[in-house]
């Protein structure tokens, strides 16, 4: 399944991750320097929530960005209770 936000498009996104080592020349070193650069991704933070699409309740992945912003309508709470039991 692919890391992808069904309503926003939101996906992986690339970086590094960058190592230092030394000490910052404002608490007195001669300053940092980079040691190591590795690549790594940025994942969006997708939720699997139930939302109404063209009338239906369905589940799909969004962002929670998404989410927060409010572009999905949650279904109804349901409110269904069994029949008392017949004797």
């Amino acid at each position: 399944m692919a890391r992808r936000c069904q309503l926003t498009g939101k996906g992986p996104v690339k970086g590094n991750h960058i190592r230092r080592s030394g000490k910052a020349k404002k608490l007195g070193g001669i300053g940092t320097h980079v040691t190591a650069v590795t690549k790594r991704k940025f994942y969006p933070n997708l939720q699997r929530v139930k939302t109404v699409v063209n009338g239906r309740v369905k589940y799909v992945r969004v962002a929670a960005s998404a989410i927060k912003k409010g572009l999905i309508v949650k279904p109804p709470k349901r409110n269904w209770k069994p029949e008392a039991a017949k004797a």
